[in-house]
């Protein structure tokens, strides 16, 4: 097999993340194929009983069996730990998964997590009601308040976990400060990156020690497959590995080569959608009925400052009260003819929805509360339509 960038010394510190995002972790087959190779196979074939059996015992490199090998999964996590600038990545069929794999990867029975209270709802639900049957405890603490971190650490913390941009409102956690609060406490870091992605924020740059990925959102970029990913040093990220070499919650062949294609446009999208996504805001912020508008790349965002030094834009996550309630939220996006009603986010096609009865609406109130999920709270994911079209089918809604 040939190879491009892969093998060349030093090449990923010296290239481009734009031409990372279309060269890094291609690997050619004895046909040479341009485009990167889809591996559709189970297994592999080896040369010899002796080299079966140094394949299963670690002491030769290649393929063995795609539940953890597998030269297109290999593909994309060499692409994406380049592009977030870790050792190691280790790719997973979910979001969720990515988290469950960290979580099982480095935590034992009697350990505690420090979470911010901003993170999507499946997470809060893994931590505070699946880890804790394991005498795993987990400690929320409002996302922006880094003193409240602090005050949070026990002797057996070990995994502070933050969402920054948060889910829903897009409270920013100052990623810096919290690495350093981790570390002293002897803990580790992770911080989910599915709002911004690589495009627009590097957490290992600035002291996280884990990136974790839905690549179902902005990597793939267009609504296609489930994936994710645990970025990271090789000291976490092989732990991750062995657990999901067992435990199997592996992403598929066909799902990494359909995100590998989207890598290679993601920086255009993201900003593209960045772009509208503060214009969009903008536009919400003078209208009538909507109470307040929460987007990172606004003046009026009570973390701008701090958002505009960790991101390159502002992402393209818009959430805003309408005054009302639930009553008068759902009427907004009743009234929607081309925003598309789904919970999920990162796509091309602009999306909305309630977050306090769909991707939240599992937790507590109480958390929700904490949170500050509000039942007159909507959340928009930006695409790439025309804005005034988007504008448009808002108001419809917001002046029904």
């Amino acid at each position: 097999m040939s190879n491009d960038i892969r093998e060349v010394p030093g090449a990923f510190s010296t290239l481009s993340p734009d031409t990372l995002a279309v060269r890094a972790g291609i690997e050619r087959s004895q046909f040479n194929e341009h485009a990167e190779a889809l591996y559709l196979t189970s297994s592999f074939v080896f040369d010899s009983a002796a080299q079966a059996a140094a394949r299963f015992g670690d002491k030769e490199e290649g393929n063995v069996y795609s539940r953890f090998t597998n030269p297109t999964v290999t593909a994309l996590q060499t692409r994406l730990a380049a592009l977030e600038g870790g050792e190691r990545c280790i790719a997973t069929s979910s979001g969720m998964a990515a988290i469950l794999a960290l979580s099982m990867a480095m935590l034992k029975a009697g350990d505690h997590i420090v979470a911010s209270n901003g993170l999507f709802g499946s997470t809060v639900q893994l931590f505070a009601n699946q880890l804790s049957k394991f005498a795993i405890e987990t400690t929320f603490v409002p996302a922006t308040d880094v003193a409240a971190y602090r005050a949070a650490v026990r002797p057996e913390t070990k995994l502070f976990f933050v969402e920054t941009p948060s889910n829903p409102i897009t409270g920013i956690v100052d990623i810096a400060a919290v690495a350093s609060i981790a570390h002293e406490a002897g803990a580790i870091l992770a911080v989910d990156n599915c709002f911004c992605s690589p495009a627009l924020q590097r957490p290992l740059a600035l002291g996280a020690d884990v990136v974790i990925h839905s690549a179902t959102k902005y990597l793939d970029g267009q609504g296609r497959v489930l994936g994710g990913a645990v970025v990271g040093p090789k000291v976490i990220t092989d732990e991750v590995f062995r657990f999901l070499r067992n435990a199997g919650p592996t992403l598929s062949p066909f799902n990494a080569w359909v995100i590998l294609k989207g890598l290679e446009t993601l920086r255009l999208r993201v900003e593209a959608q960045s772009e509208n996504a503060l214009r969009l805001a903008r536009w919400l912020e003078t209208r009538q009925g909507v109470s307040r508008v929460f987007y990172p790349g606004l003046p009026s965002h009570p973390q701008h400052d701090l958002a505009m030094r960790q991101q390159r834009l502002g992402g393209a996550v818009v959430s805003f009260e309408v005054e009302g309630g639930r009553e008068a939220a759902w009427r907004v996006v009743d009234a929607t003819r081309i925003i598309s009603i789904t919970g999920n986010l990162g796509d091309t096609k602009t999306t909305i929805t309630h977050p306090a009865s769909t991707t939240h609406g599992r937790i507590t109130p109480e958390a929700r509360a904490a949170a500050g999920i509000t039942e007159g709270l909507l959340r928009i994911a930006v695409g790439l339509e025309a804005v005034e079209d988007l504008q448009a089918d808002l108001a419809r809604g917001l002046e029904g």
